[in-house]
């Protein structure tokens, strides 16, 4: 039997930042996807998106070895996908965190949020990524919903 790769959606723009492993990266990964998002009229929950971006990158800072942190944003008609490229080999475990605990709900809030999250080994080290889709065209006002009302 042969195993087949899931097939991602032919993208339509992407671009990919390097941004060093300082304790703004966060700040900078959040201003590169917002203005992507803008950019390119993607259908998505901006704020989402931008909170999303800034849990896997601080997890890249915190985590993520040495080196640059290398974004990818990308987006095709019907999904925005940000893959969050860092030099650990460690992969990210989805735990919970104690009630009292400051920190360690990071993926826990990209698994409640994205439509798709995962992660993948690369020569360097690793990617973590989400993905979401576009969200249903809304009717205008006055116009009327999806329940004709």
């Amino acid at each position: 039997m042969k195993a087949m790769a899931p097939i991602r959606p032919t993208e339509l723009h992407q671009c990919r930042i390097r941004i060093p492993a300082t304790p703004i990266a966060a700040a900078q990964a959040r201003d590169e996807v917002s203005e992507a998002i803008a950019a390119w009229a993607i259908k998505v929950d901006r704020d989402d998106a931008v909170l999303l971006t800034s849990e896997l990158v601080t997890n890249a800072f915190v985590h993520g070895g040495t080196g640059d942190i290398l974004l990818t944003i990308g987006c095709c008609h019907c999904e925005l996908r940000v893959d969050v490229h860092d030099t650990s080999a460690s992969l990210p475990v989805l735990a919970s965190a104690a009630p009292d605990s400051e920190n360690g709900r990071g993926l826990m809030i990209v698994d409640f949020l994205a439509d798709q999250w995962g992660y993948y080994r690369t020569p360097t080290g690793k990617s973590v990524f989400f993905v979401m889709t576009f969200l249903p065209e809304l009717p205008l006002a006055g116009q009327p919903g999806l329940l004709g009302i």
